[in-house]
């Protein structure tokens, strides 16, 4: 049985909803990326944008994986040593990155600077989740919101064209 997209799209959402993460939290990185090359940019301008990005099968499919690999690690129920390398989030496995590119691929080059850097500053909501300090993994989902957000600003950064020599990417 194929799923529907707006079923999909639910099951994300309400992932990401039970994992600490909201559209504002998103949006806001959004913002962050795209504030000083926007004139004008609100934060409902942001949240709109990440309620686009969202509405995409391969996000869904992106959040619907990592967040479940995330989980299982949390509940010992990975293989070793992929439950240790996922539980610690070490720093020389790059698949949760990988994974989170599948979202950027949907927006152009711009998103992949934009992705980079917000993965270096770790801001916001991406700090909270980067802590490690808590029962929760977050090895995927840190990367995927990443990516949502540089999405977001991509996306932003195509609609503001006469703007493209000045913006992050």
């Amino acid at each position: 049985m194929v799923l529907e997209t707006k079923t999909l799209e639910e099951k994300a959402r309400g992932l990401l909803k039970e994992r600490g993460v909201s559209v504002a939290d998103i949006a806001k990185l959004v913002m962050y990326l795209q504030k000083d090359y926007i004139p004008g940019l609100t934060l409902e301008d942001c949240i709109e944008s990440v309620d686009s990005v969202l509405s995409k099968r391969e996000v869904h499919n992106t959040i619907l994986t990592g967040i479940q690999l995330d989980v299982l690690a949390e509940e010992d129920q990975l293989l070793q040593p992929l439950q240790d390398i996922v539980a610690k989030d070490e720093g020389l496995y790059g698949i949760d990155e990988i994974l989170a590119l599948s979202i950027i691929n949907v927006y152009g080059s711009i998103g992949f600077t934009n992705y980079g850097y917000i993965d270096k500053v770790k801001l916001g909501i991406l700090q909270m989740l980067n802590d490690h300090n808590g029962p929760r993994v977050h090895t995927f989902l840190d990367d995927i919101v990443g990516a949502i957000a540089a999405s977001g600003a991509s996306r932003l950064a195509h609609q503001y064209p006469d703007k493209a020599d000045g913006l992050t990417g």
